[in-house]
């Protein structure tokens, strides 16, 4: 939003500003107390007082969680979350092959970015790629040895990470606030995704109506499941080669 003034022939003109705007500068703009119960204003439902600072309170598990786990996945295993995310993927299926497509949709990412990252993957001889014969350009993804014994390296130090910074510090209810909150947010970005359902993976253990994160390995891990990932949206920061 920019705010307008009188120039000097009494022309009204659009002043930029200078910084974000806010909801609640947006509102205060208009002549709006931002203490106000949030209520279409222009058709535009701005953001009470406790609804926005929940949200900004989330900006840290949007925003500085994902960059957090990246840096100390890079600085201990040499990979960025997403490449973590990619090999894990693939070390849960039962012959670590998965069609790219379904890889991509596993780990929120396109298809451009997905082979952009598996192509340096498969430089580092972490995983291979092998065409699908028939019609139509398919290809899938297998995780080598090197690359299995590369995420299952670093699956504890991940685990380690994601307690430090995010489970650990809430007890069992918060937890279950928390799982519920991911489920629906989760739902409602699948709602407004017309092709969210059938790019979707399958149900994991521990999901509740398959929407909700899966993280593996609690304590002593399944002997196919190295994971730590979402299955919801993940975060689209660049990857560092």
């Amino acid at each position: 939003m920019a705010s307008t003034a009188d120039d000097t022939n009494g022309r009204r003109r659009r002043r930029p500003r200078s910084g974000p705007t806010s909801e609640v500068t947006a509102r205060a703009d208009e002549g709006f107390d931002p203490g106000e119960a949030a209520g279409p204003v222009d058709g535009t439902r701005w953001l009470n007082g406790d609804e926005l600072a929940a949200w900004l309170a989330n900006s840290a598990i949007m925003i500085s969680l994902p960059a957090a786990l990246d840096a100390r996945m890079q600085r201990e295993a040499q990979l960025t979350f997403f490449e973590y995310m990619v090999l894990s993927v693939l070390s849960e299926q039962p012959d670590r092959t998965m069609q790219m497509s379904a890889l991509a949709a596993r780990t929120a990412a396109s298809l451009s970015r997905l082979s952009h990252v598996v192509g340096r993957l498969e430089k580092r001889e972490l995983l291979t790629r092998k065409r699908i014969p028939g019609s139509g350009r398919r290809t899938t993804a297998t995780l080598t040895e090197a690359g299995y014994d590369v995420v299952a390296a670093a699956a504890p130090g991940h685990v380690a990470a994601v307690r430090e910074y995010l489970i650990d510090d809430l007890g069992p209810q918060e937890l279950a606030v928390l799982r519920r909150i991911g489920a629906a947010v989760d739902a409602a970005i699948k709602r407004g995704r017309p092709d969210a359902g059938a790019a979707a993976s399958p149900p994991v253990d521990g999901a509740v109506d398959g929407q909700t994160p899966t993280i593996h390995p609690a304590s002593q891990p399944p002997a196919d499941t190295l994971i730590v990932t979402s299955r919801g949206p993940a975060a689209q920061e660049p990857d560092q080669p």
